[in-house]
């Protein structure tokens, strides 16, 4: 039954891209041959009942295994120990993420020389690596935003000695490397360890720790991209043709996923082997139905990753192609930049990802922030984040214009924010770019790139430069987005809290003003200050007036008795609600007063009541 609730939630996110895809497909640029029209379809469903399985499979395997094997590093309550044990969780979980899987076979359908195994397991080294130094700086407590600040600076600087065709790339694979798999165990681990080993015990040192590991991947893939060129001599081979599925049936493509897809699954399961056998020890039961659930996983992700090659990337690379076509009127380009937009907003409300994210910011802020404005304010920062992306294929302008003043401005915002916030800000950066977006808007990108190298007669950059990017562009808006309504609760909670202490000032100057009226002493501002303490412990503890005494001797003596008020405190008492009174306050009701009637108002009340 709960498979078919999570078929049903997939599909239903699915519709709006569905109906894009009918809309151009079918409407404005038909395809040739009715085959092409089976191949989406298959494509399509492939993608939707796989992922279905495989988020079905994931919550009862992977995501409790990743939290055993969490809660279960803090045992060893060594910091090394817990260091390492998180670079392998980090690299193993990685390794099986499904958008990384199809970033490494567009890629190295562009670039042969790209081997798909390498390139999955050198940015899951990036992950694993700074994993490690997200769990440290939770055990040091080092400053997450100096933190953020420097590495950002590092990526930027390394930037001058990486080969041009990698720099888009290598964003791209950060934001692919944090998905629905890796995201759960790198989360496990740093709830342990901010709740057991961190300085403040407290879970909101967990924020941040995936935007500091998806700087790994870059920095991974910058060194990649050097070495690789070197091995070629200091020239990169020009990029190939991007056609998927072109040259292989559905059979073939299901065959060749198999065993690529057995070996991304396999680490996680050796991982937890021997965790299960020494330190977890689950009943039969259970294990087995872990087991069952990592079955479900691999048929899931095996017909995902089969309906993305054979048929859904073959979508999104035709859009991108047969809108710039020569052929076609001028003002396709311009339907282009809409769809792409649509499919950004699209693509956004209908990651899982995002959904948590919501229900997180809203439970952080008391509800003053909604989840739905969370969710159509980072759709719609998206959708203008797939416009920029397109943007800068059709002009051709170096990705590095683009990037560079986004990162500077969420890096700007930064002291503005409270630290929960920037962190929260740099995790979502990392996780809106989901596996929707590798299997269409990628293919979409890489399309539009080649269509605007096959038409050019300058000499156009190459696909792997120009094609990608798009990730790149989804994964920074958050980073402003979140940091911007982070600043805005903080503004309002700050109103809020003056507003509050404005109010209970008023009380305080008013009950002054009544005693200065009545005969009492008056109290300067100094005094004032001091007497709060006395009548908030009061509200909190109601018989202990007495002790409130001890505690501040200093305090202003407690009114005992109040003569008749006079005209002014029945004006006031008139604004407030209260009941004027012309008649002295006996020593009865003072009682009341020492029974919780801290003030005129509430002093009124209790006499009418009597009354």
């Amino acid at each position: 039954m709960k498979f078919f609730n999570t078929l049903k939630d997939v599909f239903l996110s699915s519709l709006p891209l569905a109906g894009i895809i009918l809309l151009v497909c079918g409407l404005i640029a038909p395809m040739e041959s009715a085959h092409d029209y089976v191949r989406l379809a298959i494509g399509y469903f492939g993608v939707v009942f796989g992922q279905a399985l495989f988020l079905g499979g994931l919550d009862i395997s992977i995501l409790p295994i990743g939290k055993l094997v969490g809660s279960s590093l803090i045992r060893f309550k060594k910091a090394l120990f817990i260091i390492l044990f998180g670079v392998l969780f980090g690299l193993v979980a990685t390794v099986a993420e499904p958008a990384l899987s199809v970033l490494a076979k567009q890629t190295h359908m562009i670039m042969n020389g790209v081997n798909e195994t390498v390139f999955v397991w050198v940015l899951s080294a990036g992950i694993g690596a700074f994993v490690g130094f997200a769990l440290l700086r939770i055990i040091k407590d080092y400053n997450i935003k100096i933190v953020f600040a420097a590495l950002y600076v590092l990526v930027f600087a390394a930037v001058i000695f990486v080969p041009e065709q990698f720099v888009a790339l290598a964003f791209d694979g950060s934001g692919a490397t944090t998905g629905d798999v890796s995201v759960p165990f790198i989360l496990a681990l740093g709830l342990g360890v901010s709740a057991t080993m961190s300085k403040h015990k407290t879970n909101d040192d967990t924020f941040g720790i995936i935007g500091l590991a998806s700087v790994g991947p870059i920095l991974a893939l910058f060194v990649y991209g050097i070495i690789l060129k070197a091995s070629y001599g200091g020239e990169l081979p020009p990029a190939g043709v991007y056609n998927p599925g072109a040259n292989e049936g559905m059979v073939g493509i299901f065959t060749t996923n198999l065993g690529s897809v057995a070996l991304a699954l396999l680490p996680i399961v050796l991982v937890f082997l021997p965790f299960q056998l020494f330190l977890i020890k689950l009943s039969k039961k259970e294990f087995i139905e872990i087991l069952l659930g990592t079955v479900a996983v691999y048929v899931g992700l095996l017909i995902f990753l089969s309906g993305i090659d054979y048929g859904f990337a073959f979508a999104g690379k035709y859009i991108g192609e047969v809108l710039l076509d020569p052929a076609r009127p001028g003002y396709f380009t311009y339907i282009l930049l809409g769809v792409s937009f649509v499919l950004g907003v699209a693509i956004t409300l209908s990651e899982p990802a995002v959904t948590v994210l919501g229900e997180q910011l809203e439970e952080i802020t008391n509800g003053h922030i909604k989840k739905m404005t969370i969710r159509i304010t980072l759709a719609i920062g998206i959708g203008f984040a797939a416009l920029l992306s397109m943007i800068k294929i059709l002009t051709g302008i170096n990705i590095l214009w683009f990037l560079a003043p986004l990162y500077a401005i969420a890096l700007l915002m930064m002291p503005f924010t409270s630290k929960l916030f920037v962190g929260l800000a740099f995790d979502s950066g990392g996780v809106t770019g989901g596996a929707l977006t590798s299997a269409f808007l990628t293919p979409l990108t890489l399309g539009a790139a080649q269509a605007v190298a096959a038409r050019s007669t300058t000499g156009a950059q190459s696909v792997l430069t120009n094609g990608f990017g798009i990730i790149a562009f989804i994964s920074v808006t958050p980073l402003i987005t979140v940091q911007a309504l982070g600043i805005i609760y903080d503004v309002r909670r700050k109103k809020a809290l003056k507003a509050l202490k404005d109010a209970e000032l008023f009380e305080f100057e008013e009950l002054a003003s009544l005693a200065e009226h009545s005969g009492e002493v008056p109290l300067d501002d100094e005094e004032l200050f001091e007497a709060q303490p006395v009548l908030i412990e009061r509200k909190e503890e109601p018989s202990g007036l007495p002790e409130a005494q001890e505690q501040a001797p200093s305090a202003p003596p407690v009114v005992e008795s109040v003569p008749a008020f006079p005209d002014e405190a029945d004006a006031v008492a008139a604004q407030t609600g209260d009941i004027p009174r012309s008649d002295a306050v006996t020593a009865g009701e003072t009682g009341a007063l020492r029974q919780g009637a801290d003030t005129p108002a509430a002093l009124a009340e209790v006499l009418k009541s009597e009354h």
